[in-house]
């Protein structure tokens, strides 16, 4: 059985609640990714940033971006999966909550991200390819 521990990306890099949008974008532009997991002082897990959140909410409403917080961009519960759950699990959760990429957790701690392109990755057959395909950078 597969795990999201044994497809997610480990060692995620997070942004800070008290850190600039601009910066987040500068972080996700120089890393290639389109999401940052949002942590706060303490380290725990508060949301999640996406690049789309920055166009849709910060600039097309034409808010600094170097005055706009993470923390400001973080919605509700965050939705996470456990690094012990099964993918079949973790693909419903994508499904159910129409999301590319899950933080994941251990025990409350995050330890890894999934994204689509890791489930497609670990699926064989035509369905992963497209999944890869699609989900490349």
């Amino acid at each position: 059985m597969t795990v999201a521990r044994d497809i997610m990306t480990p060692d995620v890099s997070c942004v800070g609640s008290t850190d600039s949008v601009s910066d987040a974008a500068a972080t996700m532009a120089k890393l290639g990714v389109g999401s940052l997991p949002i942590v706060s002082g303490d380290g725990a897990l508060i949301g999640v940033l996406t690049d789309r959140d920055i166009v849709v909410r910060v600039l097309a409403e034409g808010n600094d971006p170097n005055r706009v917080r993470a923390s400001e961009l973080a919605q509700g519960d965050v939705v996470t999966i456990g690094a012990d759950d099964d993918v079949a699990d973790l693909l419903q959760t994508m499904a159910r909550h129409r999301v590319r990429r899950l933080p994941v957790l251990d025990h409350g701690t995050l330890v890894g991200v999934v994204a689509l392109a890791d489930v497609a990755r670990a699926v064989s057959g035509p369905a992963g390819l497209v999944l890869e395909a699609v989900s490349e950078r």
